[in-house]
């Protein structure tokens, strides 16, 4: 028999618990629907739905609270949404790299870094260079002053080529490489500089890389259109064959449907590979490192066609800036 103070302690429990949970599950079903319906939502949509994989958190209290709240219909919808953020955090859609590969690969390590309007630590970068041996570097927000404290830290010792757009404040970008590189131009239509250029492995055992340097505008204020319009700039300048790489700062994570639809190619492109999702660390946030206190999401990626394999993905802070650099180990098939 229960006690009777148990069993009214029991009872509020449960009357409690049925009070939190909709302050509880309310965020959660808001993230789910913003998530879910494929429309194009105003700016706040867009930017909540960044944050989906933290939703995870209200979605786990809402499940203990239904079910110490003992009602069915909160349960089932607690379930629901429990499924759907743990259906997010593990997509079953994912490809391992290398997933269409073929022929020999040439190993190959590639860097970006958003240089926060070009405040970003020259020597902290060059450094990073150095010790992940980087073959490759995409620099976002590159200012002319940046360019000479790079020169002065030793980057074009390590790196020695470059295609560089040089522009105050944030909309300025480059590419610099220990292998040659020729410049092909913009990707059209972009506020910020976003240079591509093909990258010579003649050296190593043949064949070639194109490499597109990403910096989309960020979804703020009335920009959003422009964001999504980057996004699909940057998906159609990867058409054609051949090895690609997209690095830079998307300002998108895998949860945004415009981000999704640039990786399977419904935005003008080819079917493409997040390397970091690849090899399970899509949750890994670059940004913000600093200055806002916001959880932390992926907006920095390093994406290629899928005649490239990834062998490695690490994050790293650097000084002066509030996104964190990006390095991964590509492994690149060519004939």
């Amino acid at each position: 028999m229960t006690a009777p103070g148990r069993s009214a302690g029991h009872r509020r429990l449960a009357a409690v618990s049925r009070w939190l949970f909709l302050p509880a599950a309310l965020p959660v079903a808001v993230v789910a629907t913003l998530r879910s319906v494929p429309v194009e939502w105003p700016v706040l949509g867009v930017q909540l739905v960044a944050f989906t994989p933290w939703a995870a958190v209200p979605a786990a209290a809402a499940l203990l609270l239904a079910f110490l709240g003992r009602s069915r219909w909160r349960q089932v919808l607690a379930v629901c949404l429990a499924g759907c953020q743990a259906f997010w955090l593990l997509p079953l859609d994912v490809r391992g790299p290398a997933a269409e590969a073929a022929g020999h690969p040439v190993p190959l390590v590639a860097m970006s870094i958003n240089a926060e309007l070009g405040q970003a630590d020259a020597v902290g970068i060059v450094d990073l260079v150095r010790e992940q041996h980087v073959e490759l570097l995409a620099v976002e927000e590159y200012t002319p002053e940046l360019a000479q404290r790079l020169a002065a830290a030793g980057l074009g010792t390590l790196l020695p080529h470059r295609v560089a757009h040089a522009r105050a404040r944030a909309a300025g970008t480059a590419i610099y490489s220990s292998h040659p590189l020729e410049d092909a131009g913009t990707v059209p239509g972009t506020r910020f500089a976003m240079p591509i250029s093909r990258l010579d492995l003649s050296g190593s055992s043949g064949g070639s890389l194109r490499v597109v340097a990403v910096h989309a505008l960020a979804p703020v204020g009335d920009a959003v259109a422009q964001w999504r319009s980057d996004l699909a700039a940057v998906a159609g300048s990867g058409g054609g064959s051949g090895p690609l790489l997209l690095a830079g700062d998307f300002n998108a994570t895998c949860d945004h449907r415009e981000f999704r639809a640039l990786l399977v190619g419904t935005t003008g492109g080819r079917s493409l590979v997040d390397v970091a999702a690849s090899l399970g660390r899509r949750l890994v946030p670059t940004w913000p490192m600093r200055g806002y206190r916001l959880p932390g999401i992926a907006l920095d990626h390093l994406v290629t066609s899928r005649d490239i394999s990834a062998s490695g993905y690490s994050v790293h802070r650097i000084e002066g800036t509030d996104h964190a650099a990006v390095v991964a180990t590509l492994n690149i098939h060519v004939p």
